[in-house]
């Protein structure tokens, strides 16, 4: 009986760390959701000035409304998005009535519609407030004598553009932005990988129980001392 107590032991300890691992990720998915729910919250709200004082914690996603001139100079940001490929994101400096001048991201445009014309006037832009985080270490430099942009490098973009190193990702547009596609804000980039994480755990958990179960059936049938 002795002989078992050591793979007994093994078994049962690893099994309780898989089963432990597996709750804390259940765990981990509902305190996601719960974050994902208040950001959707957010992003779906009425829209507010434009903050004097910034605060990316408190404002990311805070909706808002501009109402001005958009200029026509664009900085294009290489791009990838799903079912549609390869293309560019637009982005354009905006005054606003109140004199400010703010970046804003006008959209997505196919690879070969870089350099088209692009609007520029009396507009509304309806969307939200955003400071992305594009870059990894594996991105390359931005080139803005090409205007190649590999991120959204606000304070860079800022400087070039002469505005504030604030942007805003449009919802809507008015007058409507010839060939443009928007790609407001969502949740859809923001992982929540935590079921599949609990799944693999208590997959292992089963696994272990098994060669737990064959170790022991190997001893009791005298196959390994």
């Amino acid at each position: 009986m002795r002989r078992y107590i050591a793979p007994l032991l093994i078994g049962l300890t690893g099994i309780a760390i898989l089963l432990w691992l597996g709750t804390w990720q259940l765990q981990r998915l509902e305190w996601k959701r719960g974050i994902l729910d208040e950001i959707e919250t957010t992003i779906a709200s009425a829209p507010q000035p434009l903050p004097r004082l910034i605060d990316p914690e408190a404002q990311r996603y805070q909706p808002t409304t501009l109402t001005g001139e958009i200029g026509a100079e664009t900085l294009a940001v290489l791009v990838s998005v799903k079912q549609r490929g390869a293309g560019w994101r637009l982005i354009s400096a905006f005054q606003t009535a109140e004199g400010r001048r703010v970046l804003v991201d006008r959209g997505f445009v196919p690879v070969d519609r870089k350099e088209a014309t692009r609007y520029a006037g009396p507009a509304e832009v309806t969307g939200n407030l955003h400071w992305p985080d594009d870059r990894n270490s594996s991105t390359p430099d931005n080139d803005p004598a090409d205007n190649t942009w590999f991120a959204r490098d606000l304070a860079q973009m800022a400087d070039r553009l002469d505005t504030e190193p604030l942007l805003v990702v449009t919802r809507t547009m008015s007058p409507a932005d010839e060939g443009v596609s928007p790609l407001p804000v969502d949740t859809s980039g923001i992982p929540n990988d935590h079921l599949q994480y609990a799944i693999t755990w208590y997959s292992l958990a089963a696994v272990w129980l098994i060669m737990t179960g064959v170790w022991i059936r190997r001893l009791k049938t005298g196959r390994e001392a």
